[in-house]
């Protein structure tokens, strides 16, 4: 397996199907950046305008959790700095000890969510140390052209690179790794994550009703594909590059062995449970890069729901699940009115209970009995 991976930066790896697609894209548009952009373009009066803006350097937090930034835009278009560090590693998916050979944005599945606001820029610097085996590179589906900027930001072992986009659409969009020939291998071993694209006025209900958050969570749903041996025990590896043929066998039968919120199951339980009040605005952003998705928060509903996620659309009022398609990311909003642990799942309820699509949201505040009380307790009478 080794040898496969000895890639260079214009090397196409895997089926030539695909490859074939990815090819003359990927070509065109690296020779179009190592000549400098020469193309009939403003681009000398773009970037002198961009040399303009303020440059904001922002730190990317582990998700749930979600880097500080404001709701409502101030001032004009600014450029956002990011850099994302690309981690191959070895994650433990359950209580049982099965093993994953990680691919990662950052160390986290899923990784971090960026934020800014529409007509901003992103200026994404991506690493991709000399310690990973293998090539990686970034799309983003809130992007325009070269393969959502995968085309440009193929980085072998030891290479970096920095995109900059103009974030115009409104809505909250997957990113993920996008190799030629391997896309759903890295999709599927963790490489996603999401960014939010504010609307420059802040989230508004559609009809001129202002709507703002107390706490915003992110919860990346990801499909996870673990060989089993002979026995049926789930098989362990040296490394990411020994696990792909067998892996890429699993992955061809559609069948998921796990299906977790946040890298493993039980990531957002207990005491990894996301937190709030009563009385609490919360925004759940949810993605799932690889399949369709149906979350439900059992006990609480979606007052409003962007189910496909772009913010310019009238959101869906009062939902009780919705249903989010593979490769999108989705935004519920939601005021708490009870407390307790409310359950958040993927209600294809095998997913969530037997494979792992589930997670808590622990809420403190006084019990309102007009919503809700028990007028004869369960008895034997």
């Amino acid at each position: 397996m080794t040898e496969q991976f000895q890639m260079t930066r214009r090397t196409i790896l895997g089926s030539a199907a695909f490859a074939g697609i990815l090819t003359p894209i990927i070509a065109a548009s690296m020779a179009r950046a190592e000549e400098g952009g020469a193309i009939e373009t403003n681009a000398a009066a773009t970037t002198a305008d961009i040399a303009q803006l303020e440059r904001v350097k922002m730190e990317l937090v582990k998700p749930p959790f979600v880097h500080p930034h404001s709701q409502k835009a101030e001032g004009g278009p600014k450029v956002y700095e990011f850099t994302m560090t690309i981690e191959e590693k070895k994650m433990i998916l359950d209580d049982k000890g099965t093993e994953v050979h990680a691919m990662t944005f950052n160390g986290s599945v899923p990784g971090p969510l960026l934020v800014v606001h529409q007509n901003d820029y992103v200026e994404l610097t991506l690493i991709n140390p000399d310690t990973n085996e293998l090539q990686h590179n970034i799309d983003f589906h809130s992007a325009t052209g070269a393969l959502g900027g995968g085309a440009l930001t193929v980085v072998n072992p030891g290479e970096r690179t920095v995109l900059r986009f103009k974030a115009t659409k409104a809505g909250v969009f997957v990113y993920h790794c996008a190799p030629p020939g391997m896309v759903p291998w890295h999709v599927t071993s963790g490489m996603n994550g999401a960014i939010m694209v504010l609307p420059r006025e802040g989230l508004t209900d559609g009809h001129g009703k202002e709507l703002t958050y107390d706490h915003v969570y992110y919860v990346g749903e990801q499909d996870f594909y673990v060989p089993r041996d002979a026995e049926g025990n789930y098989k362990k590896y040296a490394s990411v590059g020994e696990a792909y043929a067998d892996t890429l066998e699993v992955m061809r039968t559609l069948t998921p062995s796990h299906i977790v919120f946040n890298g493993a199951v039980g990531a957002l339980t207990g005491d990894n449970a996301l937190k709030a009040k009563v009385g609490d605005k919360v925004l759940i952003v949810h993605s799932q890069a690889n399949r369709d998705t149906r979350p439900h928060l059992i006990g609480g509903h979606g007052d409003y729901v962007w189910a496909t996620g772009k913010f310019h659309n009238v959101p869906d009022i009062n939902q009780e699940t919705w249903f989010i398609p593979g490769g999108t990311a989705g935004a519920a909003f939601y005021t708490f009115e009870q407390p307790g642990i409310y359950a958040y799942v993927n209600h294809n309820l095998i997913e969530a209970f037997e494979l792992g699509a589930a997670g808590h949201f622990a809420v403190t505040g006084d019990w309102n009995d007009d919503l809700m009380t028990s007028v004869m307790p369960p008895s034997g009478a």
